[in-house]
């Protein structure tokens, strides 16, 4: 069988049926092999963490090559970097946190926090990730965020925590101090994804709503409704966990360093 194809400018060719499934063919792995080469990105990143290659070498390599590929081009690029720095540019300042936070941890930070802790006549450090709670849960009602477990627990709250051992005269001891980290991230986690809801207008306020509105039996909430519902959860969920960690910090007290709090006071 053959077919005669009119091209533009009545340039007229004939194609046998064979040939047809011929270019058909060629035509298909071209777009195959187009597909393909975009994921090229992907085996960058692969290859540059196989070799242990510097990560923002990496990642920008990965972000260049694709872009080109994908036929983009730079101008593509770049113009794509600039259009999604401005559109999330409030993700950004995190970095700026930590900028800060690494110029104060470098001039004494956290020896400022343990001395501090310190002066305080007894205090454990169960107090203190207790009494950080209900703080957090005050700034995520706010809306405000001051770095999360990297941010603040990290060079603040556990330097506050071993300055509180070592000012009973006790050398911290590796386990316990474990704990108090998972103990101190987990009063982050939850007086921030308790009060967090506090605020108006906030991404958990929002997503909360945008939830209950695509149920399959739709729930309507007004966004103020759901902050003054929120407010007595959030306060008994930090209460109820200051509790709980402070307890337990007393009972790893007394494993640890046995019942004399007071040892080495004296000196």
């Amino acid at each position: 069988m053959t077919f005669i194809i009119t091209f533009k400018g009545g340039y007229e060719q004939s194609f046998s049926m064979s040939n047809i499934i011929i270019i058909l063919r060629e035509e298909k792995e071209i777009m195959e092999f187009s597909e393909l080469i975009r994921l090229a990105g992907v085996l960058i990143v692969i290859v540059g963490f196989a070799l242990k290659l510097n990560l923002i070498l990496i990642i920008f390599t990965a972000m260049i090559v694709t872009g080109l590929v994908g036929g983009l081009g730079i101008e593509g690029i770049i113009t794509t970097l600039g259009n999604s720095f401005v559109a999330n540019r409030v993700m950004t300042i995190f970095i700026f946190i930590f900028l800060v936070l690494g110029t104060l941890e470098r001039n004494g930070l956290r020896e400022a926090a343990a001395k501090l802790i310190g002066m305080i006549k007894g205090s454990t450090p169960g107090s203190v990730v207790a009494a950080y709670g209900p703080i957090r849960a005050v700034l995520a009602a706010f809306n405000v965020s001051v770095g999360g477990v990297a941010g603040l627990v990290r060079p603040t709250v556990m330097p506050m925590a071993e300055g509180a051992i070592r000012a009973k005269g006790h050398e911290p001891n590796e386990e316990h101090m474990e704990a108090l980290k998972g103990m101190a991230s987990g009063m982050e986690n939850i007086a921030w994804f308790m009060a967090q809801v506090v605020f108006v207008g906030g991404a958990g306020g929002l997503l909360v709503q945008t939830t209950l509105a695509n149920l399959e039996t739709p729930i309507e909430v007004e966004l103020l409704d759901l902050a003054i519902a929120s407010i007595p959860v959030a306060i008994v969920s930090v209460v109820l966990a200051a509790v709980v960690y402070f307890l337990k910090d007393r009972q790893m007290m007394k494993k640890y360093y046995g019942n004399d709090s007071k040892k080495g006071e004296g000196k």
